[in-house]
C-alpha cells in the first residue's frame, strides 16, 4: 500500500508525460507521406482504439489486483513461462523507447550547439541526465516532474508550429492523399502514427499506484482524448505549411534561431518522459529481484538501494547502445512500434478481454460483438508486427538508419 498514492490525475497527467512526447515530432512526417486525409483518419482511429485497449487493461486490473504488470498477467492466463516471455518484451520495449530519447537528446544539442562536438558524446550526456533523474524509486515522485514535461512538449511544439506557419517555405503543396504510396513507406508511417500511442505498457503499473484503481478510466479517457486532439492539429498544420520534407523530430523544420528554441524548450519532456519510462522497467526487474523479500522493498539504503542503482544504470546503458546503433530517429520508433507497440497497446488487451469473459463470448449479441471486436484487436496486432517488420527490416538493409556510433549530425 505504500506505493499505491497517486489520484486519477496524477497518472493522468503522469500519462501523458509519457505518451505525449517523441510520438508528436514524428506525425507531420508520416502525414507528408500518406497525405492529409490517410493522416487524420488514421490518427482519430488508432486515437480510440487506444482508448478503449487502456480501459480494458483497467478493467482487467480491477478484476484481478495482483496483475501489476503485463508479465503478471500473462502468468495468470499462461503460466510462468508466458510470464518471463512477457516480461522481456516489456522490458525490451521500455528500453528501447529510453534509447529513442537519449537520440532525441543528441539530435536536440546538435540543433543547439550547431554540432558543437561529435554526438556520441552529446548521446552519453543524455544518457548521465536520464540515470541521474531515474534514481527516485516512487513514482509518485517522479509525477511531479510530468508538469514541466506536458508543458514543455506543447510549449516547443507550438513554438515551432506558429514559426513554420510564418514562414511556410511550401505553402499550398499539401497533399489531401499520396498517390503510388509504396507499402514500405506507407506502413512505416502508420508505424510512426502507432508509436504516438504506445503507452500501454505502463498502465498495469500505473493501475497498481493509483489509490483508487476505479479511477483509471478517468486516467485514460484524459490522457487519450488530449493525445489524440493534439496530434491530429500538430500532423496536419505543421505539414500543410512545412511541406513534403518536413523533417523527422517535425521541429527541424522551423527556422534555425527558432528551431533552436523549440528543442531548448523539448528538452524537459525528452528527458522526463524517458524518465518516466525507464522507472517501469527498473521497478519490474527491481521488484521480481525481491519478491521473496518483500521487506527489502520499503529499506532507504543497503542492497535495496545498490541493486536499484545497479538495475537503472545497466538499463540506460543499454538504452544508449541502441540510440548509438540506430541513428535515424524516424527508423527507430517506427522498428519499435513494428516490435512492441503492436501487441501491448493493440493485440494484448483482446486477450485479456477474452480471458476476462471466457465461455460467456455468446451469451448475448452485445457480447458477440464485444467478441468480434476484441478477435479484431489481437488481429490487428498481429498485422502491424507482421507488415512492421517487413517495412523495418527493408529499411534497414538498405542502410536508411545511417552509421553506427558515428560523431556525424544526426539532426537533419
Amino acid at each position: 500500500m505504500k506505493y499505491q498514492t497517486m489520484s486519477w490525475w496524477q497518472v493522468g497527467l503522469l500519462m501523458v508525460a509519457e505518451n505525449i512526447s517523441l510520438g508528436v515530432l514524428s506525425l507531420p512526417n508520416a502525414v507528408a507521406t500518406i497525405g492529409l486525409v490517410p493522416g487524420i483518419i488514421l490518427t482519430i482511429f488508432f486515437g480510440l482504439m487506444a482508448m478503449y485497449c487502456g480501459y480494458v487493461v483497467g478493467q482487467f486490473f480491477n478484476k484481478y489486483p495482483s496483475t501489476h504488470t503485463f508479465a503478471d498477467a500473462a502468468y495468470l492466463m499462461g503460466g510462468p513461462i508466458a510470464r518471463e516471455i512477457m516480461g522481456v518484451a516489456q522490458v525490451l520495449i521500455i528500453i528501447f523507447i529510453m534509447g529513442a530519447h537519449v537520440l532525441s537528446f543528441s539530435i536536440a544539442l546538435n540543433v543547439l550547439t550547431g554540432h558543437g562536438t561529435c554526438t556520441i558524446v552529446f548521446g552519453f550526456v543524455g544518457f548521465a541526465v536520464c540515470l541521474a533523474l531515474a534514481l527516485k524509486r516512487q513514482l509518485e515522485k517522479v509525477s511531479y516532474l510530468s508538469i514541466a514535461s506536458c508543458l514543455s512538449v506543447v510549449v516547443c511544439v507550438l513554438v515551432a508550429m506558429i514559426d513554420i506557419a510564418i514562414i511556410r517555405p511550401e505553402y499550398g503543396q499539401a497533399v489531401a492523399a499520396q498517390q503510388h504510396v509504396s507499402l514500405q513507406n506507407g506502413m512505416l508511417a502508420t508505424l510512426q502514427i502507432i508509436l504516438a500511442f504506445s503507452g500501454h505498457h505502463a498502465f498495469f503499473t500505473f493501475c497498481a499506484e493509483l489509490r483508487d484503481p476505479r479511477d483509471f478510466t478517468k486516467s485514460v479517457v484524459f490522457m487519450e482524448g488530449m493525445a489524440t486532439i493534439f496530434y491530429v492539429i500538430v500532423g496536419v498544420v505543421i505539414y500543410i505549411y512545412a511541406g513534403p520534407d518536413v523533417l523527422s523530430p517535425a521541429l527541424g523544420s522551423a527556422s534555425p534561431l527558432v528551431s533552436k528554441i523549440a528543442f531548448g524548450l523539448a528538452l524537459p519532456t525528452i528527458v522526463i518522459a524517458g524518465v518516466v519510462n525507464g522507472h517501469v522497467a527498473c521497478k519490474y526487474i527491481w521488484v521480481r529481484m525481491w519478491r521473496n523479500q518483500p521487506a527489502r522493498l520499503h529499506q532507504k539504503y543497503g542492497a535495496s538501494l545498490i541493486s536499484w542503482v545497479a538495475i537503472c544504470t545497466v538499463l540506460w546503458v543499454v538504452a544508449w547502445i541502441i540510440a548509438e546503433a540506430i541513428p535515424s530517429f524516424s527508423l527507430l520508433i517506427s522498428l519499435i512500434s513494428a516490435l512492441f507497440c503492436s501487441w501491448f497497446s493493440f493485440g494484448f488487451s483482446g486477450f485479456l478481454w477474452l480471458y476476462m469473459n471466457r465461455g460467456r463470448w455468446a451469451e448475448s449479441w452485445k457480447k458477440m460483438l464485444l467478441t468480434a471486436l476484441n478477435v479484431y484487436v489481437v488481429i490487428q496486432g498481429a498485422v502491424i508486427c507482421g507488415l512492421g517488420l517487413y517495412a523495418s527490416g527493408e529499411a534497414l538493409a538498405e542502410g536508411a538508419q545511417g552509421s553506427a556510433f558515428s560523431c556525424a549530425d544526426n539532426s537533419g
